[in-house]
């Protein structure tokens, strides 16, 4: 197993990586909404905080090598479902086709106060 980290996304707070690359794979914790450059919330919108997880998992990807076009499998956390349609328009923004396999689920509360938080698996295309 090999720790993946960089400072253009959130560190950790709690005892975990932001990612772990091992067979292949790299693994991307789940990212709430920060943005690394103020340990802020972009606000209390769930589609700004969408958008602020899949950069944050970009950048993660970029320091591994990858890029969100590696992604084969994500979890979206939210504590709304009832708007999935505009957090779903939001992930969309940040993948083609084909599309990575993935997970929606709504969870009473997220760390932080976060409406959305999201975790990925990429293939990665050499060592890390």
């Amino acid at each position: 197993m090999i720790p993946v980290s960089t400072s253009a996304a959130p560190a950790a707070i709690g005892p975990y990586s932001q990612a772990i690359a091992a067979g292949g794979l790299l693994f991307v914790s789940g990212q709430l909404p920060i943005d690394p450059a103020t340990g802020e919330f972009p606000s209390a919108d769930a589609v700004d905080q969408m958008r602020q997880c899949l950069r944050n998992i970009a950048a993660i990807a970029e320091a591994a090598g990858a890029s969100l076009s590696d992604v084969v499998k994500t979890t979206i956390y939210v504590t709304d479902l009832s708007r999935f349609a505009e957090i779903n328009a939001g992930y969309a923004e940040a993948f083609a086709a084909p599309y990575p396999a993935r997970a929606t689920v709504e969870v009473a509360a997220l760390p932080k106060g976060a409406a959305v938080e999201v975790d990925a698996i990429l293939a990665l295309k050499g060592a890390v």
